[in-house]
Parts: structure tokens; C-alpha cells; sequence
């Protein structure tokens, strides 16, 4: 097995990606800000299993190239299945983490001749209701910036947007530039739980209850939705719950998976 990426075009974006193993495919899905290496761990004994394992970087993240206009979930997701249609892949397992998981409930809801089965560990998607206080603040700051661009003072409106960021920009957005921040706006502000109510493969979610970017109450909500799903907590595991109990996870993805993975090995 190597750890060495390959490269694939993918809707014109040179795509890397790492592969192992030998068996029915899997795909593994990083998170906002991650890349293939965060899901290595888990691919690779997957690959020992018996998987042959595809993980690649996504548009913006690792080494491949930021998309070429600000993305929605939705663009990432035709992306995805560009990619394995570059691969030759008809139909996979698919493993998703954060906002790996939101590709995954488009894909299960929209695409389900794509995906055999899949497992989500601590998905991004379920948007929730911001309190009244952060609500009325964006509204006071929006209609400030506003005026400000009116009466054309741009300096003044560059600095309460650059000083708002920093007081209350989350760190991802904060971390992200140009091209990729816009694109950071346009997923976290798209709520999936309708497409979680049309998931049409089965679905095995992983959570922490420690974590405090995607809380165990969105596991659950998603868990309601799915109509065929499961829900495994790890207790004292957090946002990366797979990786905090990789051999757990390991073990139950691999009876999840291996029930009907079987089937599609041949003969010796």
C-alpha cells in the first residue's frame, strides 16, 4: 500500500487522491478543512479488510485545486460522483466525515444506484436555529453594512466586516480566503435534513457525544430522518470520533460492510 496520491481530472480540477487494497470499493470522504490524510488511517484497514479504498481530496482542500467559482454541497457532490465516474466506479461504499457526510446524504437521497451502503461519522447537515441575540445581531450588522456601502464610505464598511469576522466569524470561515470563504457560506448555510428524510440506502451513523462542532443531538435528528439507519455513540470521543476509537469503528464498519461485501468477492 502506498501513501503517495494519484491524480485524476475531474471536472477540469487536477484531483488527488490516495487507493489501496483489493476487494468492492470504498470511498472515504474527509471533512471541512481536512483532507485524504485524516481518513488514511481508517482506509488503510479497510483495505487490509478486504475493501480496495479511494480517498480523495476534495476541491479547496489537500493538494487538489479550489473550484473555479464559490461551490455549493451540491456542486461538491456532482464532483464526487464525476470522480467516480473518472475511476470507473459504478457503485460504492461510502464512508463521510463532517462535511464528508453532507456529500453523503445528497448521494444516498439523490443517487442511491451509487451508493451499496453508507456510514456517516459526526455528518454535518442538520442545520440548527440560531439563538434570538446571534439573530439580531447579523440583522444590526447586515443593515449597518449596508448604509455604510450606500453612502459609499468603503472604508469604514471594510472595517466593521473585517472587525465582525474576528469578533464573531466562525474558525473556519476565518481560516478560509477568497474563493473557498464564499464557498464555506453557501454549504454551512444549506440545511439537508430533507434530504436525510430521502436517504434510500442503509445508514450507519457514528458520533462523540463529546462533540462540540457537530453535537450528538444532530446525530440523532439525522438518526429520525434516515429512514433505514443506526446510531453508534462513542462515549468521551469527539468530533473525530472514528479516529478517537479507530478500532471500534473498524470493527463495526466491517460487519456493516462485510454483510453483503461478501457476495461480490469471487470464488477461490
Amino acid at each position: 500500500m502506498t501513501e503517495l496520491p494519484q491524480v485524476v481530472i475531474v471536472q477540469g480540477l487536477p484531483t488527488a487522491y490516495l487507493t489501496a487494497g483489493v476487494g468492492p470499493d470504498v470511498l472515504l470522504l474527509h471533512g471541512w478543512g481536512a483532507h485524504s490524510g485524516l481518513v488514511w488511517p481508517l482506509a488503510q484497514r479497510l483495505a487490509q479488510s478486504g475493501f480496495r479504498v479511494y480517498a480523495p481530496d476534495l476541491p479547496g482542500f489537500g493538494q487538489t485545486p479550489t473550484p473555479p467559482a464559490p461551490w455549493s454541497v451540491w456542486d461538491y457532490a456532482a464532483f464526487t460522483l464525476a470522480f467516480l465516474d473518472a475511476l470507473g466506479l459504478n457503485a460504492v461504499y461510502l464512508f463521510g466525515h463532517s462535511f464528508g457526510g453532507r456529500l453523503g446524504l445528497i448521494l444516498g437521497a439523490k443517487h442511491a444506484d451509487r451508493i451499496v451502503k453508507m456510514a456517516l461519522a459526526n455528518s454535518a447537515g442538520v442545520r440548527p436555529t440560531p439563538p434570538v441575540a446571534a439573530r439580531l445581531r447579523l440583522s444590526i450588522y447586515r443593515r449597518a453594512l449596508g448604509l455604510l456601502r450606500r453612502l459609499r464610505l468603503s472604508y469604514a464598511a471594510d472595517q466593521l466586516r473585517a472587525w465582525y469576522i474576528e469578533r464573531y466569524g466562525s474558525a473556519d470561515y476565518k481560516a478560509a480566503s477568497g474563493v473557498m470563504r464564499d464557498t464555506f457560506v453557501k454549504v454551512v448555510t444549506e440545511d439537508l435534513l430533507p434530504c436525510a428524510a430521502q436517504v434510500a440506502v442503509p445508514t450507519l451513523l457514528f458520533w462523540g457525544d463529546q462533540d462540540e462542532e457537530t453535537p450528538l443531538w444532530q446525530g440523532r435528528r439525522l438518526e429520525q430522518a434516515i429512514p433505514d439507519a443506526g446510531l453508534v455513540v462513542f462515549e468521551g470521543a469527539g468530533h473525530y470520533s472514528y479516529l478517537d476509537r479507530l478500532s471500534d469503528t473498524l470493527r463495526v464498519l466491517n460487519h456493516f460492510f462485510q454483510t453483503d461485501a461478501d457476495a461480490q468477492r469471487p470464488s477461490p
